[in-house]
């Protein structure tokens, strides 16, 4: 059983209270005009959020992997639009921690303390769960790498939106995964930077998610992430961390739409009685509320081992993979319990059960995670 420290307590009840007051009322209209919260990041940008798990010498608030998990978690049962894409930054934020120079964090950190976005650019249209099949290459100049190729569905960047990315790109395509691709910070104003296609999702429409388009972009060697050679590494290290910000996701997401359920269940009358006096029904929400309480033991556990420095990529890929999929499980089951009404969209859990659906995809399909599982559980038997 975790126990919430004082801090991590104070921070979860600030941002519930701040998520029920001015990210919940307007959570429908975000969804159903794909609009980008703009004012609800800048005013998490004054709260200290958008910096959270920035050290307090560049500006941030210093808080550990618990209290981002918390955050996420907290934001999701309100929009997980917006806990997307506070997610997404988190997770720049956590990977320029962990392998910038110490002029790269001055450069960058203080300005994503303000919420000026940060964005991970690994996938490409042959690039998804297959890393190796990267064809953006950047290619050895004087001073720095000149860079070409285009990523796809990349959060927190679009028209307006976003303001530096990290790009994983192939500096010696024979060796790929191996040695064969780095890791560059860049600007949204760098010469060569587009912003393609902006796609028209069918949940999690409040979150920009573009193609970028790299045409002869620059790199000065100074924008190096890392060494040369660690890009494939850096984007294992950030799927890690990222992993357990989308089980946050999730599990903020199954308590929401539980709560509907349970909250639906108590006021529809059938047959003269609420339905939630029909056993099979109880038995339903049941399910859910247990799924739920193993999720966040999951998904707690790898956030706590993260922050103390342990190997995570199991619990990190077991998290997501259990989270995720438990989002899907109570959304869909408290969508039956609205029966004809949860199809509609006067109803939330018609957004959710959409914005659940991502959740078994992004940052590694549940069938990726089940590979790296098996893959370390056979190692740990072996």
């Amino acid at each position: 059983m975790f126990e919430f420290t004082e801090d991590q307590l104070a921070i979860q009840e600030m941002v519930r209270e701040f998520s029920e007051k001015e990210i919940r009322p307007i959570a429908q209209d975000t969804d159903k005009n794909g609009s980008f919260p703009e004012k609800t990041i800048k005013e998490l940008a004054e709260m200290g959020i958008m910096g959270l798990n920035i050290p307090e010498e560049y500006g941030g608030s210093g808080l550990d992997e618990i209290s981002k998990a918390i955050v996420i978690s907290e934001i999701s049962k309100c929009c997980v639009s917006t806990a997307e894409i506070v997610a997404v930054h988190l997770l720049t934020n956590d990977i320029i921690l962990r392998m910038g120079t110490e002029e790269q964090k001055q450069k960058w950190l203080p300005n994503a303390v303000e919420g000026k976005l940060g964005a991970f650019c690994l996938t490409e249209p042959n690039a998804g769960s297959d890393a190796g099949g990267l064809k953006t290459k950047a290619e050895k100049t004087e001073g720095g790498y000149i860079l070409n190729g285009s990523k796809l569905f990349i959060s927190n960047f679009g028209p307006e939106e976003g303001d530096h990315l990290i790009i994983i790109a192939l500096t010696d395509p024979e060796k790929k995964t191996h040695g064969g691709m780095t890791a560059f910070l860049i600007g949204r104003d760098t010469p060569g930077v587009q912003v393609g296609k902006t796609e028209d999702k069918m949940g999690l429409r409040g979150a920009v998610v573009s193609e970028v388009i790299l045409d002869n972009v620059y790199v000065p060697e100074a924008e190096v992430l890392g060494k040369p050679g660690d890009g494939f590494k850096i984007a294992m290290i950030g799927l890690d961390g990222g992993r357990i910000g989308i089980a946050a996701q999730a599990t903020g997401l199954a308590e929401a739409a539980l709560s509907e359920g349970v909250k639906y269940a108590n006021q529809r009358l059938q047959f003269g009685k609420p339905i939630s006096s029909n056993q099979g029904l109880q038995w339903y929400i049941a399910d859910m509320g247990t799924r739920i309480e193993a999720a966040k033991m999951l998904m707690l556990e790898a956030a706590d081992k993260r922050q103390k420095g342990e190997k995570v990529t199991k619990y990190a890929a077991m998290a997501k993979y259990f989270c995720s999929e438990t989002a899907g499980y109570v959304c869909d089951l408290s969508l039956q319990l609205h029966g004809g009404y949860g199809y509609m969209k006067d109803y939330p859990i018609e957004r959710m059960y959409r914005d659940a659906r991502i959740m078994r995809i992004y940052e590694g399909t549940s069938e990726i995670q089940k590979i790296v599982i098996s893959r370390e559980v056979i190692k740990e038997y072996t």
